[in-house]
């Protein structure tokens, strides 16, 4: 028979020692917990945690260790109107478990209420259709016989992300093992990690992998949740993305994949979901927070207390203003760093974190818990600057520490390109770190994210292929997804045999592509859009897990003149500081570089600096940027001034070929031509004279090279 001790309260969650596991649970309005053991056949055994400390639950159970199977059931008031919802009946997953086993199978057993009546009571056990929580071996090789294990740690300036997703980058790849492709495995495999290499990745943004639910409504449709923002677990890796096993194995393969991408040089940033659960609303399934101690999870509607409040339009938010929701979060985030070696957190629809009564407050309790914390606060934060709520669109806004999404980016950059009226001005901004935005508290270029596309829109390709969305495969007739794409395809909609608008989309993602490369700030590239990777126009794949959203490895055989060109402006980045520059542009002439140039000067196509004039000139879709190596401002790592080539950027949006003269002898005796987005395949181009013309292709990028 299972002994059972008092354990200790802290830490929360199930914690093998070598000896046995401490289980700990917090529920504020419980009357009576009941810690649930399941042997390998299911089989169920029950311990009441007698001991209580602070709310929270506890019990040391010896001899029990890894691969332990559990759960919870939780006794107390079941009053829905005063926002109690206590059922002994269902089986209740650990919040701080650090594995789960199976997935849900949807059941009326799994809900508390009788489908049809949402205001009775459901008594039916729902242990037989949930997940089962699981112990874990928290010991782990981080070194793997390297001798030390060091993360990258690599600065933002230098950094270039890659947004992907497991199971997606992975599950086409032909020299990726059949056994581990869609898996942790798969994603740290040599092939994977020498793509992102060769790219001058630094750092991958995996789509979520804490423990996720497929929502009842899209596997009645036979679809899930693909994409993974529906959160059950927030220290658990998502038990479908491993070769090994559920019974906790997930956790070391997590671990291996972090440890051999680090040994490359890249880091791990995790996407996370803290401002909403997979529970939903008053409609949803009780599988965890919503039977341990709802009040104290979720914001409930303060007139009646059966419904949630809702900033992220899936059903419910959390209490961001509860100590134990705070603790929660900041739990977690602690244990991806510390003991799963992660670098940092894209925060999803982060507003809903500042969210601590109703408006977005930048002093929330959140906020202030992150800079205290000497863990978290060490790491990359990258928020996703919005939600759905009222006011919550809050790009530019948040605290000093943090870096954002830039969707003003994005936005004015596919303006630019697709050749919108009066963007020129705007798009210089977003160009040069976007002073705008992010000066005025102290923050610097690197506070921006970059990017043209991300996993929620059109990939590259689609972007300059469909003028509309084509969702019609998601189920909903087309209704979801953003309308408003920004998007155009170049003369014809979606796959055509026109090779004009064929050779014109090509020429548009290599402009989109040079553009977020060379600008200021931290590039995110959308993992495929290297390769012409495409969604045949659906800009909400979220429910697609099949070859519509998987990267297809063999078919881009037929994109390596762009997978090249994307290679070649990444060194080019890479070699040169003055194009990840970590102090925004003066504008001006810095004494102390010894340059008698301006660090950035602004020229028309014919060659003359630019005045507020030129920047009105609403059809303007042309400039020249001259960007001096020798006035980078800020010194290096040892105190040296960083000295650089110089560069001039002619860019031409207009629909028509142009000429640009260059700028006069005082900015440059020679210059040769680096990079020409109008080039599918790059060739030496003789040199260029000061103020000598240069015919610039419609809807093109030349970046020429001082020559010293």
């Amino acid at each position: 028979m299972t002994q059972i001790w008092p354990g200790f309260g802290y830490p929360l969650g199930a914690v093998y020692d070598g000896a046995g596991t401490n289980f700990a649970i917090f529920s504020e309005a419980a009357d009576r917990v009941e810690l649930c053991l399941f042997d390998d056949k299911g089989e169920e055994e029950r311990f009441r945690l007698r001991e209580v400390d602070a709310f929270v639950y506890h019990a040391y159970l010896p001899g029990v260790g890894p691969g332990q199977r559990y759960g919870y059931r939780m006794h107390g008031p079941h009053r829905p109107r005063a926002g109690l919802r206590f059922n002994s009946n269902k089986l209740l997953l650990d919040p701080y478990a650090r594995a789960f086993e199976g997935q849900v199978e949807w059941n009326e057993a799994l809900f508390g209420y009788r489908f049809g009546h949402p205001d009775s009571r459901n008594d039916a056990n729902s242990a037989p259709y949930t997940m089962r929580s699981v112990v874990v071996n928290p010991y782990f090789d981080w070194d793997g016989g390297m001798g030390s294990e060091r993360r990258p740690r690599t600065p933002y300036h230098e950094t270039v992300i890659y947004e992907t997703h497991v199971k997606g980058l992975t599950m086409r790849h032909p020299d990726v093992p059949d056994e581990l492709r869609g898996t942790y495995a798969g994603l740290g495999h040599p092939v994977i990690i020498d793509h992102l290499l060769a790219l001058g990745v630094t750092a991958v943004e995996l789509m979520p992998v804490h423990q996720f639910v497929h929502d009842e409504r899209l596997v009645s449709s036979g679809l899930c949740n693909y994409w993974g923002y529906n959160t059950i677990g927030f220290f658990a890796p998502h038990n479908g993305y491993t070769a090994s096993g559920q019974r906790g194995e997930q956790v070391q393969e997590f671990k291996a994949m972090v440890r051999s991408l680090h040994q490359a040089g890249i880091e791990v940033i995790l996407d996370v979901v803290y401002n909403h659960t997979a529970e939903g609303n008053h409609l949803g399934p009780t599988l965890s927070f919503r039977g341990i101690d709802n009040a104290a999870y979720y914001r409930l509607a303060e007139n009646d207390r059966r419904y949630y409040m809702d900033t992220t339009g899936t059903g419910n938010s959390l209490l961001m203003r509860h100590p134990h929701v705070l603790q929660l979060i900041m739990d977690s985030l602690r244990y991806w760093v510390t003991e799963m070696h992660v670098d940092g957190f894209r925060f999803d629809l982060a507003a809903t974190l500042a969210r601590q009564f109703h408006e977005v407050d930048r002093l929330s309790a959140f906020f202030d818990l992150v800079q205290q914390d000497p863990v978290v606060s060490r790491v990359k934060l990258i928020a996703e600057p919005w939600d759905v709520g009222e006011g919550g669109y809050q790009v530019g806004n948040f605290p000093p520490l943090w870096t954002e999404w830039n969707g003003r980016y994005r936005d004015t950059v596919r303006d630019f390109w697709r050749g919108e009226p009066a963007t020129l001005a705007e798009f210089a901004s977003r160009l040069t770190g976007s002073s705008d935005l992010y000066q005025d508290d102290g923050r610097r270029p690197i506070a921006s994210i970059n990017f043209v596309t991300a996993h929620d829109g059109f990939t590259l390709h689609d972007l300059v292929s469909y003028n509309d969305k084509h969702n019609e495969a998601n189920g909903e007739e087309n209704r979801d997804g953003e309308s408003h794409n920004r998007s155009w395809n170049c003369g014809a909609e979606g796959a055509t045999d026109d090779l004009e608008v064929l050779a014109l989309r090509e020429r548009q993602k290599r402009n989109y592509i040079a553009t977020l490369m060379l600008s200021q700030g931290v590039p995110m590239i959308l993992h495929g859009d290297e390769l012409g990777r495409t969604q045949q126009g659906n800009n909400n794949a979220y429910c697609q897990d099949n070859e519509l959203s998987w990267v297809d490895w063999e078919g881009a055989r037929e994109h390596e003149t762009l997978l090249e060109f994307t290679r070649r402006v990444a060194k080019l980045r890479a070699a040169h500081p003055v194009f990840r520059r970590r102090r925004f542009f003066h504008g001006g002439i810095l004494p102390h570089t010894g340059s008698t140039l301006p660090d950035i000067q602004w020229f028309t196509p014919f060659g003359v600096v630019m005045t507020a004039r030129h920047w009105e000139t609403g059809y303007a879709k042309t400039m020249t940027v001259f960007l001096n190596g020798n006035a980078i401002a800020e010194p290096d790592l040892r105190g040296e001034q960083v000295r650089d080539d110089s560069f001039l950027l002619l860019f031409n949006a207009h629909h028509e070929p142009l000429p640009f003269t260059l700028p006069p002898v005082d900015y440059g005796e020679m210059w040769e031509s680096v990079l020409d987005t109008a080039m599918p395949v790059f060739s030496d181009r003789p040199a260029l004279k000061p103020a000598s013309t240069t015919l610039v292709e419609a809807r093109s990028l030349t970046v020429l090279r001082r020559v010293s």
